[in-house]
């Protein structure tokens, strides 16, 4: 196979949480634009619209299927239900994410419980139903979104949920790529920096000069620049990784 030929998504079919906006819209385009078909697993179906849209336009096929992450049982029946429409999944990325701002003295138990139910559980409870199809078939490929905040402390704002949240998904990665790597699936993660999305307000005075200007390349990621990236790990031109976690930061956490 060509080089370029093993980045290359066509026949596969591919599944994004949280792809409604910001990074998971981005990453629905570019799975769509290496060839694959893309579905989208949403709470709200009529905010899909416009991303079904562009991605038709690319000439893949594109639904989108309701689902709570946080709920096990939703997301078995999604996961069946899109098995049974496509006849599998090959690839899956677990983006749907939430983050909340506040000194860890003030994090009331809701909140915690709230951040650590979508961005852990939510990833638990997809990987699981969707790598037990993966497995049954012998093959697959998970992307987890993870950040480099499972490395670092931000600032100037607290956000302690979150921090703890990535660093699982971080660990919980390793430990899906060491189980399932003799079935034949792969389980890595990517850790951006600062992406300008709606969930990071890069261009606020209040953040920018720690986000922005103290960083080595001194801007935020476009969420299309973390595209490719999630190609390669889905794609065969990573067949030899997993396990690991790809940090995408603009070398933000050189310092």
């Amino acid at each position: 196979m060509a080089v370029l030929d093993t980045f290359s998504l066509a026949g596969k079919v591919s599944v994004v949480t949280g792809a409604n906006r910001g990074i998971g819209r981005a990453l629905s385009l570019t799975l769509a634009e290496a060839g694959s078909d893309v579905v989208l697993l949403v709470r709200n179906l009529e905010a899909a619209a416009p991303v079904l849209a562009e991605i038709t336009e690319l000439g893949a096929q594109a639904v989108a299927v309701a689902a709570d992450v946080t709920e096990p049982d939703s997301v078995v029946s999604a996961a069946a239900e899109i098995v049974e429409q496509f006849g599998r999944v090959d690839v899956l990325v677990n983006n749907a994410g939430a983050c909340i701002h506040r000194p860890a003295l003030d994090v009331p138990i809701d909140e915690f419980e709230l951040v650590m139910n979508v961005n852990v559980t939510g990833v638990w409870n997809c990987a699981q139903a969707f790598g037990r199809h993966m497995v049954a078939a012998g093959s697959g490929a998970i992307v987890n979104i993870g950040s480099i905040s499972a490395f670092i402390v931000n600032r100037p704002q607290w956000q302690p949920a979150y921090n703890a949240s990535k660093a699982a998904v971080h660990q919980l990665t390793r430990s899906l790529a060491a189980e399932w790597a003799p079935h034949g699936v792969r389980v890595n993660a990517v850790a951006p920096g600062y992406t300008r999305t709606e969930m990071a307000p890069v261009d606020d005075p209040q953040f920018k000069a720690r986000w922005i200007d103290d960083a080595p390349m001194q801007r935020a990621a476009d969420p299309t620049e973390l595209g490719p990236a999630v190609v390669f790990l889905a794609s065969q031109a990573s067949s030899f990784v997993t396990g690991e976690v790809l940090v995408l930061d603009g070398g933000y956490s050189l310092y």
